[in-house]
Parts: C-alpha cells; structure tokens; sequence
C-alpha cells in the first residue's frame, strides 16, 4: 500500500514517516501541495494524509484536486481546536481526521482502519508476504511481513544481495560494497554475518533459506 503524506514540518514528517513504514507501508512525503499534484500524477496512492494548514494550496483544495482523477481515501490533519476545519474536512468528505499533536503511531492505526474500511483486506500493509520488501530510504527490511532487527553491517549485506537477486556476488564484491570503511576486515567477516543472518530470518520461517552458498563463489540471493 502506497500513503501520500503531505506535511510542512519536517520533524512531524518524519516520525510519521517512521510510523508508517514500521506498518510496512510504502509512503512518500511532499513539503508541499504543489509538490504532491506532481507526485499524484506520477504515481498511484492507495490513501492521503494531508495537513490543513499548508503554505501553498491549503489541505481542503489539495484534497479537491487529488480527487479529480480517482476516488482516494483521506486523512486531514489539523490544529488543535479547529472545530471549524474539522467539520469543512467531514463535509467535503474526508475519510478521519487528527488533530496535533498526535501520536505518530495512532495515525498508522488510523490509516491501516480507513483502508480496511474502504478496501476490505486493503487494510494489511505487507506486501509480498512470501518474499523480501525493501526501504532504502528508512534503511528497513521486512521478510514474509515482519520487519527484520537488523545490525548496521547485516542490513548493508542483505541490502547489496537484494540490489541483485540470483546473481552470485564474491566476498570481495561484499565487502567492497558493506564493508568499504572497514580495512582491517576480512573475508571471514562476509561469513559470519551471512551465519547471523540466515538465523534471523529461520525466526521468521523456519523452513526457508533463502540465502544460498556457492562454494568457492560466493553468495546469492532468492526473494521468495
């Protein structure tokens, strides 16, 4: 699921960001509403999260123009004690509202609500439960749905092998591309952090290994 977030302030653009991405959605942030019409316009949202108060076009006419190409489920964002904002957002048709200051992971609920109710079972962010989904921009990885904990070197390695699934890459390829800062490591590093990560993800499923050994090689990738 893709989630238009438009918010001017950058500090509650971001926890809200990291809400919504630890959901396992896939959402974009626009500064602006001009900045999000462009966006809209190149890509499909399954939903829009929209503060009221933007410098430009203003959260109410933002919302009018998204919705002149599709039917797109909408979350306002408001002041504190906006009464009036809040009833013009429900009467041109929004789907909730949050007044600020709000918590960045009741919104993520709220948001998960909405597409359920709008989209039955669209609600479930995860995408690809049987596979691997990747945000470089949060640095996060989720396998079969769970979001993995992963170390900063675990997270490059796996990071480089999904760049390129099935091909084999050299521990002299890895530890180029993860490893690059760190001199004094060697080849035995690629393997013993390939062996904490293929035990991560047995605690997601047990009877997957999708990490795959090419003696003498090197390491591939299987996303699935």
């Amino acid at each position: 699921m893709r989630i238009l977030l438009v918010e001017d302030e950058s500090a509650i653009a971001d926890t809200v960001l990291y809400a919504l991405r630890a959901e396992g959605y896939e959402a974009v942030h626009c500064l602006t509403g001009g900045e999000a019409l462009r966006e809209a316009a190149r890509v499909a949202f399954d939903l829009a999260v929209l503060d009221v108060g933007l410098p430009d076009i203003g959260g109410f006419a933002l919302c009018r123009e998204l919705r002149r190409e599709r039917d797109l489920p909408v979350i306002f964002l408001t002041a504190q004690n906006a009464e009036a904002d809040r009833i013009l957002g429900l009467e041109i048709g929004a789907d909730d509202y949050v007044t600020k200051p709000f918590s960045p992971r009741e919104l993520a609920t709220r948001v998960r609500v909405v597409l359920r109710r709008v989209r039955p079972g669209g609600g479930e962010a995860a995408p690809a439960e049987d596979g691997f989904v990747h945000d470089p921009e949060g640095k996060r990885i989720r396998y079969r749905g769970q979001a993995l904990d992963l170390t900063r070197y675990e997270y490059g390695l796996l990071a480089a092998l999904l760049q390129r699934p099935g091909a084999v890459l050299s521990r002299a390829q890895l530890m180029d591309r993860v490893w690059g800062d760190a001199l004094d490591s060697g080849d035995r590093t690629v393997d013993t952090h390939i062996k904490t990560l293929r035990a991560k993800l047995r605690e997601v499923a047990a009877d997957a290994d999708p990490i795959r050994t090419h003696r003498g090689l090197g390491y591939s990738l299987d996303n699935g």
